[in-house]
């Protein structure tokens, strides 16, 4: 039984990841999820996804690229405040400037890089390097 699409997403990514596949499935989705993925994206750790809608939750295919070491979902959602990444960061991250967390802020879904260059606050959501 699914409850967390986010947790599951980033462990069947994960799993395929250290499996050495090149593309993984996720079924079902979420708008959420589609923001997390775009971030991971953006920062360069897959290299694509597409959405498909099949009546029955949709699925994504996501084409991995980089390697990546480790990732996960942070539970529970920590609120981080814009001036508290660094604690955050020595948490969940191996070094400085060595991985990403993505952050869940009132301007939308983002990487805890560009929340603190535009200085919001939120909640924590995942962690990958």
């Amino acid at each position: 039984m699914m409850h967390d699409l986010i947790n599951d997403a980033i462990t069947s990514i994960r799993n395929s990841v250290k499996v050495g596949k090149s593309e993984c499935t996720i079924k079902p989705t979420s708008q959420l999820l589609v923001e997390v993925l775009k971030v991971f994206q953006k920062e360069g750790y897959i290299e694509g996804f597409e959405q498909t809608d099949n009546g029955r939750g949709g699925a994504i295919k996501i084409k991995l690229g980089k390697i990546i070491n480790d990732c996960g979902v942070i539970k529970p959602r920590f609120p981080v405040r814009k001036d508290s990444y660094v604690k955050w960061e020595k948490r969940f991250l191996p070094a400085s400037d060595f991985g990403l967390l993505v952050v869940s802020t009132p301007k939308g879904v983002m990487s805890h890089k560009e929340s603190k260059a535009q200085g919001h606050g939120g909640r924590l959501l995942a962690y990958i390097y």
